[in-house]
């Protein structure tokens, strides 16, 4: 039987209302309150019309320092995808949750009860969070070193499968003639007792529609990567060229393997956040608006927030001064972001200026200015060459970034066969074309 043709897949990714920071500035953006929940089921609904494979929305457990910037409030991402999932009835819904500040048992209750709730749409975007801000509101004096973090994690996600797995297939009997509910011999303990966690077990669910969540990682430096291989169904990445994406796609698909695990069952998201609208001419006037509303304050902090190093110093309109930064190897924070925003201030000879607003759309993803047919052919060369399965879209401008992308990108791939017209199924895992979790 002949293997049917690769499809792309779509998230949308959803950063502080709009992933511009300047574009709530703009005279007709959508309103800046983003405890609002008209503003998010909105998207959802618009991304489902789509036929999207998720929404996905990041989070850290604290107030960013860019509130008195832009918009920065961050309802709770179980929360608000508990919501979502009575407005939608397909889209995937992914929740970020950090493994440094949450204990297992818990955080497998709640996602396995909204993968129930939604009927198998859930994702768990696993992040082990830098910030030592973050680590304060936990009763910590500052967050743990990188290796730290990813020990924690792998403890933290080989519990929560272990956790979701302690139901075995056949346990719900539900044999009203005898009594006879559950099978007990298809419930185990777990008696997990490691370095971070003892944990008895078993989870108080069963196993969800789609087995057990989604497992979503951006893993990009060393060590994110070899947790991903192991762990991840879907990597989300930053990559700014060609090049960087087909060597990464080559590198985590050979590192699943190695791992076991078979390839082609794990989806490398590429993070794209373009100008995008109906024509070029119009993207260029929309980017020229969003770069003069730039307050460069706002980026000089976004840069000192990925790399430790204070530009503020500097001219704005000289070159980065690469001589500022330490070895990669000394970041305890976002390594591989700062790897994108050193390599791109070399190989463009960007100055500051150019570089804050670089980071101002898509802080280190790919981004272009261009129309909805660049847009297409952009994702389509990625795609087609090796670089990506699907991308995690990051409008810049919402509501009209995700309208454009929906009703003039989506249409130009079906129309070259690269996605679908509608859902094959009704789980995350089956949007993404993956297997239902069966525990053996």
């Amino acid at each position: 039987m002949a293997t049917p043709p690769r499809k792309l897949h779509f998230n949308v990714h959803v950063s502080f209302g709009s992933n511009h920071e300047a574009a709530w500035r703009l005279p007709d953006a959508a309103s800046a309150d983003l405890t609002h929940f008209e503003a998010h089921r909105q998207v959802a609904v618009t991304a489902e019309r789509g036929k999207l494979d998720a929404v996905f929305y990041g989070d850290q457990p604290m107030l960013y320092s860019s509130i008195g910037y832009r918009p920065s409030e961050q309802l709770d991402p179980i929360a608000l995808q508990g919501a979502l999932s009575v407005a939608t009835s397909h889209i995937g819904l992914a929740v970020t949750a950090s493994t440094s500040f949450n204990e297992p048992f818990n955080l497998a209750r709640k996602l396995l009860s909204l993968d129930h709730l939604s009927k198998g749409r859930i994702g768990w975007n696993i992040v082990t969070t830098n910030s030592d801000n973050a680590a304060r509101n936990f009763g910590l004096d500052d967050r743990l070193a990188h290796a730290e973090r990813y020990r924690r994690a792998e403890e933290f996600v080989q519990v929560v499968t272990r956790l979701w797995d302690s139901w075995l297939p056949g346990a719900v009997v539900n044999d009203k003639t005898n009594g006879v509910y559950a099978d007990l011999t298809k419930i185990r303990q777990i008696n997990h007792q490691g370095k971070y966690f003892k944990v008895l077990g078993p989870l108080n669910l069963p196993p969800s529609p789609q087995g057990r969540p989604v497992l979503i990682q951006a893993g990009s430096s060393e060590t994110g990567i070899a947790f991903a291989a192991r762990h991840a169904d879907a990597v989300f990445t930053a990559q700014d060229t060609l090049a960087g994406a087909q060597s990464y796609y080559r590198r985590i698909r050979e590192q699943a393997a190695r791992s076991g695990r078979n390839p082609d069952n794990l989806r490398v998201m590429v993070g794209l956040s373009p100008i995008l609208a109906g024509t070029e001419a119009e993207a260029q006037r929309l980017a020229k608006d969003l770069e003069e509303l730039i307050v460069p304050e706002a980026g000089l902090r976004q840069i000192r927030h990925f790399t430790g190093v204070d530009l503020s110093g500097y001219p704005l309109d000289k070159p980065v001064p690469l001589e500022a930064f330490p070895a990669l190897d000394n970041i305890e924070g976002h390594r591989s972001r700062a790897t994108i925003i050193l390599e791109s201030s070399k190989r463009e000879n960007l100055t500051v200026r150019q570089l804050i607003g670089r980071l101002a759309g898509a802080r280190g993803h790919q981004t272009l200015v261009g129309s909805v047919e660049q847009v297409a052919d952009r994702i389509a060369e990625w795609f087609e060459n090796g670089a990506a399965d699907g991308f995690n879209y990051m409008p810049a401008v919402l509501p009209q970034g995700l309208d454009a992308f929906v009703d003039g990108v989506i249409p130009i791939l079906r129309q070259r066969g690269l996605f679908r017209y509608e859902y094959e199924g009704s789980t995350l895992r089956e949007h993404y074309g993956l297997p239902a979790h069966i525990q053996k």
